[in-house]
């Protein structure tokens, strides 16, 4: 009888011992993207405003550019993760070698795009005439780093789905130092300027790559696992990807409506929204690392056909992110005293942040939940119905957010327009865990 009682007590703790060991490092990961940013802007923002707003626009565009092939990573994860699960280490290896591959076809032909368009795409964003020479050539010279950054992505979903989020860690902040070395040496020891802090983040981008590609190579020797490329496992992957790439530039809608909406508040809402979305930013990493420990996990699960530990690994986890998101509200309420100084002096933008902060703060259980949910249904590769639920979500939203400047209301019914946005993810991702319909078993779904 006592057997019984300990034994779903035994359960949930190796389900959190997994959920942590994945999470954590995830997190570290994570968090390195934003920080290459920030060094670069530290150290460029000593060149002057003109190479600073050229450098704002510039990452602005890279950054769309590389996030909508997130994909790369999500997909890989899943795919990997389930030959893990069925016990196939060769095929696990020989996927994500294909993934690899499809980055580097992508990463060329965004390179190829982009090196003779980048004087229009600043152009678009509106940039000055001082800022936008200094925009074009930083955005010319990183683009170069793309493909690069592109098998990071892909290299990142291989060793997730392997389990190993330890070694994606230690490459960031093996990139993000070096970045910050060759930010400085080049900017200002060969006085390159912003071509200097565009030269060493590609090169940092290219050592990161590398590194995972050692990692990687390693392992398919170890497993006897082709190097070469292989039309139909980059097609394969390819599709696999596509759905979530139809997500990923619904969710970017929505974030650019947002900010469009914002715009037109007026400068105080404006600023206060760029405050408020740099907190959900640093917030949603938080929660991501908990549902990519989800992709890695139900993708093992699924993969080794027990359908019945992917269910309650994935209960569990849905406790993990309300918990989670309880936690980082309670925070964002409690710690406004410190960062809301750090941010503005400005009291209209303080006051136009309070109210909206609150909202945000009730959010994030709401956000928990959805992220979690997000990673279980792309570790199971439920692709085709994410696609769905985010462009029904896309439709709710637009029509709510772009009534705000007519109906009035301001920064907090844009963000209570956010919060409506997350509620609606969660129902539609919620409704689909209930189904039981993602729980597609077997070494390919």
């Amino acid at each position: 009888m006592h057997q019984a009682h300990t034994t779903p007590k035994a359960v949930r703790r190796q389900h959190d011992r997994e959920i942590v060991s994945l999470a954590v490092p995830a997190f570290g990961a994570l968090v390195a993207e934003p920080l290459f940013l920030m060094v670069d802007s530290a150290i460029v923002g000593h060149l002057g405003t003109p190479q600073l707003a050229g450098l704002a626009i510039a990452s602005a565009l890279l950054a769309t550019a590389v996030s909508v092939f997130v994909f790369l990573a999500y997909a890989t994860t899943a795919a990997v993760a389930r030959r893990v699960g069925a016990g196939d280490l060769q095929a696990a290896v020989r996927q994500g070698i294909d993934g690899i591959w499809l980055a580097l076809l992508l990463g060329a032909a965004v390179v190829a795009l982009m090196l003779p368009t980048a004087p229009w795409l600043v152009d678009i964003f509106g940039a000055s005439d001082t800022a936008a020479s200094y925009a074009v050539t930083y955005l010319r010279i990183s683009s170069l780093g793309i493909p690069a950054m592109l098998v990071v992505l892909a290299a990142t979903g291989v060793l997730r789905g392997l389990q190993d989020t330890r070694t994606p860690l230690y490459v960031a902040i093996g990139g993000f130092t070096a970045n910050a070395a060759l930010n400085l040496g080049l900017v200002y020891g060969a006085g390159l300027g912003i071509a200097g802090s565009a030269w060493g983040t590609v090169i940092a981008q290219l050592g990161m790559a590398g590194a995972y590609l050692a990692v990687v190579i390693r392992g398919a020797r170890r497993h006897g696992a082709s190097l070469r490329p292989d039309a139909a496992g980059i097609r394969a992957c390819a599709q696999a990807g596509a759905p979530l790439l139809v997500r990923t530039l619904s969710l970017r809608a929505v974030l650019m409506i947002a900010t469009a909406v914002a715009a037109r508040l007026g400068d105080a809402d404006v600023a206060a929204h760029q405050v408020i979305l740099s907190l959900w930013s640093l917030m949603a990493f938080a929660l991501d690392a908990i549902a990519i420990a989800g992709q890695a996990i139900i993708g093992r699960y699924l993969g080794a056909d027990d359908a019945d530990g992917a269910r309650q690994v994935c209960r569990r986890m849905i406790q993990w992110g309300v918990l989670s998101g309880v936690a980082l509200g309670v925070l964002l309420i409690v710690a406004r005293p410190l960062f809301i100084p750090l941010f503005t002096s400005d009291p209209a933008v303080q006051d136009a942040l309070l109210p909206a902060l609150l909202v945000v703060a009730l959010s994030q259980p709401i956000a928990g939940v959805v992220f979690v949910l997000d990673g279980v249904l792309m570790g199971a590769g439920d692709g085709p119905y994410l696609a769905w639920a985010m462009l029904l979500t896309l439709a709710v939203f637009a029509p709510v957010a772009l009534l705000i400047p007519t109906l009035g209301g301001g920064l907090t019914a844009l963000w209570a327009a956010m919060t409506l946005m997350m509620t609606v993810r969660m129902a539609t991702l919620w409704f689909r865990e209930r189904s039981g319909r993602w729980l597609v078993t077997g070494a390919t779904r």
